[in-house]
């Protein structure tokens, strides 16, 4: 460390006295060094100045291949953009002939003075739309007919006829513009006052049917207030637990209504803008790839004044906002199915307590066991409770998962923003995939497995006893056989065995004694020794095998192809080229053990 550290610090000439006395020496005499050369600062200067224009004529094509790069990225966006609205122009023509039909088909259906009033508003607008165009459009489309005649025939008159005729003109081109926006604004002020009148309208719906919820949610249900008790604390109790759970579901709905509003509050955009933004969005599917980027795009071309954080911002509000709504909604729903689930059980317990009171009146030395019954209700309504604030518990303990659900999902989002390779993003999509797959495989399989895995545990446990039964016989009678043809192969192989060996004694051979070839030589020791053999051309081998590449693994590598590329170019011999080529990495990295070190030292 200590050597690295030296040779980061600056070039220090140290000299000794006897070097400092030998230079000294050299000026004196007027001795050179011969290691030192004069610097020609005149061709250091051309240098530079080559260099300068090299560099100046390369940016030149630079900025064009930026250039060209951004336009072909914004054509590539546009004609995505393009398929995206031609697949929802189809879509909203079909809607609009679906809306047709339906609307043909109503009329079909309503009476006949509703039928009569619209056609005549349907007539009286026809007649609004002829007088617009026979006022307004049709003057329009002559004076440009007129305009376009004198234009044409303005070289027959004379220079002062022409000056009158275009004052006269110009007079008249003014009268038409003021005619014009004072149309504009009679129109526009009326289609501000329709508009109103449907946003008002709106409200009173919306007014009405959160005035209707609320009315349920403080009301008590007729079915409880119409029945009949002979045990006032009963119903009392009943009713109060009622309104205890009415209450809870209250301050709930209160909770998700401020926390809408405050969501609301936040929004970076107007609510026409969110009109906008929210039409931008339907317009891309979900499956759609890279569908946040086009989005984005198309929505900063709609709002060029707001920032991309802005919009960023507004659509994180949004998500939360969309998902208060349904929370909202599913809070909504369970209040409705644990109203009906109260009462009914509200209304049972009503009647048996009524037939209690009967058997009472009847039988009045049973007083203990009524009593007793009363008690057992009771206990009925408590338990019924405790199940209920454990079903509460169990929801907000679901809505808290898919909360994080929600912000994990947020977050890898904001991590596939940040990736710009495409293999990055492919392993997120299919890391989400399975994320996602496996979450709704868990949710599906909890809620119907749980129903069915009770009915099939009765059914499965008989089953396997049988099961197992019949397989431990099939696994001894198994055992059985093997043992068997076990036994029959050993047999087989000792009666093979025994007819081998006979077969060996009759077909073996005895060989004689020949002490002459034991001592002479053999075919193949002649051979190797050379005797009787022609000599034979031997084409000399190489000491060693070359191991190289191949013409495919040369033109693969990048270095290759960029310089290739520079050359066709007419750039490898710039400034640029110099710098870039020492960077580019080979397709492979080198093994460390062949890496060299000799420009290291």
């Amino acid at each position: 460390m200590e050597d690295l550290n030296k040779r980061d610090q600056p070039f220090m000439a140290v000299q000794k006295n006897g070097i400092l006395d030998n230079l000294v020496f050299q000026m004196k005499n007027g001795m050179r060094s011969i290691k030192y050369k004069p610097v020609d600062y005149q061709q250091l200067h051309a240098l530079t100045e080559a260099k300068k224009l090299a560099s100046a004529s390369i940016e030149p094509k630079i900025r064009k291949a930026v250039q060209i790069s951004k336009i072909s990225k914004e054509q590539t966006l546009i004609k995505q953009h393009k398929q995206v609205w031609w697949q929802e122009h189809q879509r909203l023509t079909d809607v609009r002939c679906k809306m047709e039909s339906e609307i043909k088909s109503f009329l079909k259906n309503i009476g006949n003075e509703c039928l009569s009033d619209l056609i005549n508003f349907e007539q009286e607008l026809s007649e609004q739309w002829c007088m617009y165009l026979k006022n307004v459009i049709n003057p329009i489309q002559q004076l440009r007919t007129d305009l376009k005649y004198r234009q044409h025939h303005i070289s027959q008159h004379s220079y002062s006829h022409i000056e009158l005729n275009a004052v006269k003109v110009l007079e008249e081109v003014d009268f038409v513009k003021k005619q014009l926006k004072a149309v504009f604004e009679r129109l526009s002020l009326e289609q501000q006052k329709i508009e109103n009148y449907l946003s008002d309208w709106n409200m009173k719906i919306l007014d009405y049917s959160s005035e209707e919820r609320s009315n349920l949610l403080s009301e008590l249900p007729m079915e409880l207030e119409t029945l009949e008790c002979p045990y006032p604390d009963l119903k009392s109790s009943i009713l109060h637990e009622f309104c205890n759970f009415t209450e809870k579901y209250k301050k709930k709905l209160q909770e998700f209504d401020l926390q809408l509003e405050d969501i609301s509050r936040n929004f970076q955009l107007s609510e026409e803008d969110h009109w906008i933004y929210q039409a931008v969005l339907d317009q891309y599917p979900g499956d759609l790839c890279g569908r946040r980027t086009l989005y984005l795009n198309m929505l900063q071309r709609y709002f060029p004044h707001k920032s991309r954080h802005d919009l960023v911002e507004h659509e994180k509000y949004c998500d939360q906002y969309r998902f208060a709504r349904e929370q909202r909604r599913i809070l909504i729903s369970n209040w409705n199915k644990n109203r009906r689930d109260f009462i009914q059980k509200a209304v049972l317990t009503l009647a048996e307590a009524c037939a209690a009171h009967a058997i009472e009146g009847t039988l009045a030395k049973d007083r203990r066991k009524q009593q007793e019954l009363c008690a057992h209700l009771k206990a009925k309504v408590l338990q019924w409770r405790a199940h209920q604030e454990e079903i509460a518990r169990l929801e907000m303990e679901i809505s808290a998962r898919r909360r994080e659900k929600e912000e994990e999902k947020e977050k890898l989002w904001k991590e596939k923003e940040l990736l710009q390779r495409a293999e990055k993003k492919k392993k997120i999509r299919k890391y989400w995939a399975k994320k996602e797959q496996k979450w709704q495989e868990m949710e599906m399989r909890d809620l119907q497995r749980l129903e069915e895995l009770k009915k099939l545990m009765a059914e499965q446990s008989v089953k396997d006893r049988e099961r197992v039964k019949y397989r431990q016989k099939l696994l001894e009678k198994r055992l059985v056989e093997k043992k068997e043809v076990a036994l029959q192969e050993a047999h087989e192989e000792e009666e093979r065995e025994r007819r081998l060996e006979a077969l060996r004694k009759q077909v073996a051979i005895v060989a004689q004694f020949d002490p002459v070839r034991m001592m002479s030589d053999t075919t193949a020791s002649k051979a190797r020794m050379g005797i009787g053999i022609e000599e034979e051309f031997i084409l000399q081998k190489p000491l060693f095998t070359l191991n190289t590449y191949n013409e495919h693994q040369i033109i693969s590598d990048p270095r290759l192809r960029f310089e290739l590329a520079l050359r066709e170019a007419g750039l490898h011999k710039t400034f640029y080229a110099k710098e870039i080529l020492p960077k580019i990495n080979p397709q492979k990295p080198p093994r460390k053990d062949m890496e060299s070190t000799i420009f290291k030292i």
